[in-house]
């Protein structure tokens, strides 16, 4: 878990994405429960969010006025999240993440 969570954490710096993308998958085929692996992955990102900012910042990369926005909206967005989590399976959760990720995998490949 140890090593995962060190390939979460350079994805997550580079990419500003958080890590979750690849942590849920990750504690799914471990064997959690959607609710429960997203619940766990946000913990982790807790950690590995507030280390990538703290470097970020040295690098003046920090909007901190548009990220407080953001981070007030996104409490609205997640407390409605987790409750709607509470209400998919596990196997329904997974093809909707897996949706979602091809989404934007594909917006990001064809967008140049």
């Amino acid at each position: 878990m140890l090593l995962a969570g060190v390939g979460v954490g350079i994805a997550a710096s580079f990419s500003g994405l958080g890590g979750g993308f690849l942590m849920v998958p990750l504690l799914l085929v471990l064997g959690y429960s959607a609710q429960k692996a997203v619940g766990t992955s946000f913990m982790a990102i807790l950690v590995i969010s507030a280390s990538a900012l703290l470097a970020h910042n040295k690098l003046a990369n920090v909007d901190y006025r548009t990220g407080i926005l953001l981070g007030i909206g996104g409490i609205a967005g997640a407390q409605i999240g987790a409750r709607l989590l509470e209400h998919i399976s596990t196997a329904n959760f997974k093809k909707i993440f897996a949706l979602i990720l091809l989404g934007l995998a594909s917006y990001l490949f064809f967008k140049n």
